[in-house]
This record gives C-alpha cells, sequence and structure tokens, in this order.
C-alpha cells in the first residue's frame, strides 16, 4: 500500500539557519512578509534577529505580535486585521512565523482566512483544506510543536471552549528555518512541556494505525535524538548539543505525525487544554504514561521499538520487558521533569467530573482516538480521565 508524503518544500537546519532567511524568502517567492510572532520574542530580540539582514536584500516586512499561547480565534481576527491591511497600500505576499507552535498555527491559520476568508471555524476536521493559501516560512523557537513541519493547526474556538483541529495541505508551511541557537533562553517549563509533546508526536505517530514506512523513519530517528537528551535540555540549557537533538527530533516527529498521524493522547489532551487552559505541551505529558498503559496490548511490538529508540531497553529485551521499561521512562520523566497531575495543577475536581463526558465526546469527535492501536469508547475514555486525574 502507498502512502502520500508531504513537507515543506524549503527547510534550512542547523546552528546560525536563521541568517537564511533573505535567501529563503526569495527562493519561495516572497517579497513583502508579515512577521507573525509575540511580544516575548519581540522584547528578547528574537524579531530584529531575524529581520537584520532584510533591509540590505531589499525586503520590506510588516509585523503583528499579538499572537497568545493556545491561540484562539480572538486573536486570529486581530492578525487577520492587520493582513488585510497590507503593507504601504500592498498586500503582503507571505507569512514569516517565529515563536512556539502557537505563533505558527496562527500564521497557518491567517494563510487560509487571508485569501479564502470566512472563519477558521469553517476550515475544522472534518474538512480536509487543500487549497493553497498565503506562503508560511516558519521558525520555530521551541522543540517540541513540530507545526513547522506539518499540515496541521490548532486554533482554539472560545465560543465552544473547543480546540479545533485544521488539516490539509494548505497549512503546510512552505519553508521552514530549524535553528537551535533560537531554543537556548528557553525556561525549563518550557522546555519540559514542548519537549515531551514531542516524544509524544513521535511514538503516537509509529504506533497510529496510519503509520506507514516513510513516518515509521522519522519517528524512530527523532525518538533516538530525544530519548537521551530531554533530561539533559532540560537541566543544562545551553547544551548546544542536546538543544540541537531536541529541535531537529521534534522537527522529524512533526514530519511522522503529519504523514501518519497522532493518536488518542491528542485526542484528550484538546479538550484538557480548551476548558482548562492547560498547555497543550503539558496536557499531553499529562496523559502519555496512563494512555500507553492503555494502549500497549495492541501494539505491543511497535511500542517495544519506541523503548528501544529512547535508549531505555535494548535487543536483549523482550517486548515485554522493553514495554514495562518505557512506562517506567514515561513516569520518569513526568517526575524528574515535574509534570503536575491534573489535580495538581489547579482544576476544580468537580468541574472536571462535570466535563468528563464532553471532554471525551470531543476526543471521539476529533478522529485522533480511532487511530490509536486501542481504539476506546467513549466510556473508556471517561475512566481514562478518571485515571490520569490524580
Amino acid at each position: 500500500m502507498s502512502a502520500s508524503i508531504v513537507m515543506p518544500r524549503i527547510m534550512q537546519i542547523g546552528a546560525g539557519a536563521l541568517a537564511e532567511l533573505p535567501s529563503v524568502l526569495a527562493r519561495a517567492g516572497v517579497a513583502r512578509p508579515l512577521f507573525v510572532t509575540d511580544a516575548t520574542m519581540v522584547s528578547l530580540g528574537y524579531l530584529d534577529r531575524a529581520t537584520a539582514g532584510l533591509e540590505a536584500a531589499g525586503i520590506a516586512w510588516g509585523l503583528f505580535d499579538g499572537t497568545e499561547p493556545e491561540p484562539g480565534e480572538g486573536s486570529v481576527l486581530e492578525g487577520e486585521a492587520v493582513l488585510r491591511a497590507g503593507l504601504k497600500g500592498e498586500a503582503f505576499d507571505g507569512l514569516v512565523a517565529l515563536g512556539g507552535g502557537s505563533a505558527i498555527d496562527t500564521a497557518k491559520a491567517l494563510s487560509i482566512l487571508g485569501p479564502h476568508g470566512g472563519r477558521i471555524r469553517d476550515y475544522k476536521f472534518p474538512r480536509i483544506v487543500d487549497e493553497p493559501g498565503l506562503p508560511v516560512i516558519a521558525i520555530p523557537t521551541t522543540a517540541g510543536t513540530g507545526s513547522e513541519a506539518t499540515r496541521v493547526t490548532v486554533i482554539t474556538d472560545t465560543d465552544a471552549d473547543e480546540k479545533m483541529m485544521c488539516l490539509g495541505l494548505g497549512f503546510l508551511p512552505v519553508a521552514a528555518i530549524i535553528d537551535p541557537e533560537l531554543t537556548y533562553s528557553l525556561p525549563q517549563r518550557v522546555t519540559a512541556d514542548t519537549g515531551i509533546d514531542a516524544l509524544t508526536h513521535a511514538i503516537e505517530a509509529y504506533v497510529s494505525r496510519k503509520a506507514n514506512a516513510f513516518s515509521d523513519q522519522q519517528a524512530l530517528a527523532a525518538l533516538r535524538l530525544m530519548g537521551p537528551n530531554l533530561r539533559t535540555a532540560y537541566h543544562e540549557p545551553d547544551n548546544a548539543e542536546a538543544r540541537g537533538a531536541m529541535l531537529l527530533g521534534s522537527t522529524l516527529a512533526g514530519l511522522a505525525f503529519s504523514n501518519a498521524s497522532v493518536a488518542l493522547v491528542h485526542g484528550m489532551s484538546r479538550p484538557i487544554g480548551a476548558f482548562f487552559h492547560v498547555p497543550h505541551g503539558l496536557s499531553n505529558a499529562m496523559l502519555l504514561p496512563e494512555i500507553t498503559a492503555f494502549s500497549l496490548s495492541a501494539a505491543e511490538a511497535r511500542y517495544a521499538a519506541c523503548a528501544r529508540a529512547i535508549g531505555v531497553a535494548d535487543d536483549s529485551h523482550a517486548d515485554a520487558a522493553a514495554n514495562a521499561r518505557l512506562l517506567d521512562a514515561l513516569r520518569g520523566f513526568n517526575d524528574e521533569l515535574k509534570v503536575p497531575a491534573p489535580s495538581e495543577f489547579g482544576i476544580d475536581h468537580d468541574r472536571w467530573v462535570q466535563l468528563r463526558s464532553l471532554m471525551a465526546q470531543q476526543a471521539i469527535a476529533s478522529g485522533s482516538p480511532g487511530n490509536n492501536p486501542r481504539v476506546p469508547s467513549e466510556d473508556e475514555i471517561v475512566a481514562l480521565y478518571d485515571a490520569v486525574w490524580a
């Protein structure tokens, strides 16, 4: 059986890659980009670093710095107004997303809304958005979401308290600049949450019912990079080797799940973020050990391969032993990286109980749980929400 593989047309990878932005813009055919970022990226000087070479290259640019964590439709509408206003009477012809997954997802949404109009809810799954949008050049500053390499964007419908997954070629960046030097200033909490997010992407892509030979290779390569380096990047933020491995691993994990799929962890994670404002990577981390334990019996060999790629088992371990080590490792990551349970995050228990069924329904509607090796019923998802509470 064949698989349809998509990825950015241009990928500039390595320390110092940001300096190649003028060249990347030229190759992407973008002459008047709108930068999509947040105030923190501006204050830290990242925007200045990104735009340093544009004047010499004769490239004029505009700025929207109002992106927000876990972006909602409100901030997307603000960005759309800036996009439509243009630059000195001329329309922007591309977007440069500078930041974490929130900035990149916002730029992806704008790339479709700009030329095609409507509301972002008009484009949510199960609609597949393959019509071309404005070209996006994605520059990640976190090693986690992999959004720079995927055909997925996630925007929150604040009216419905729903994280909308939007999917299709229209959301795939034309180019990605993967520069680990941009991740050195990440706080420990963000390093942990985005790192486990990327780990989740790789594991779910590998065990997904939609996995294929291409996604398998990207997922395993991502796990080999991230498994030995996640703790190091957390404890030693200036460790260039660990930061580089985490960022490249994150991008490979993004390629893996974009060409396969995510599964139950992501399906259950999105409603937690929408209702309780838990950062996406953190909610994935809360769920990953318990969901892995639930799913193991349906894909023992696949999960064991993940354990070996991460480095917690080797060929001398039978699959059952490797999987026991995998569960220990995932729980160990959460302990060492101080991932709180939902009960420790400050979520109200009564509201958690009240919303479990609705969260389970939203999870199933996203389509992600159907890709899981063990496909859960709504009642089983509710029971899993109970299990991860504490």
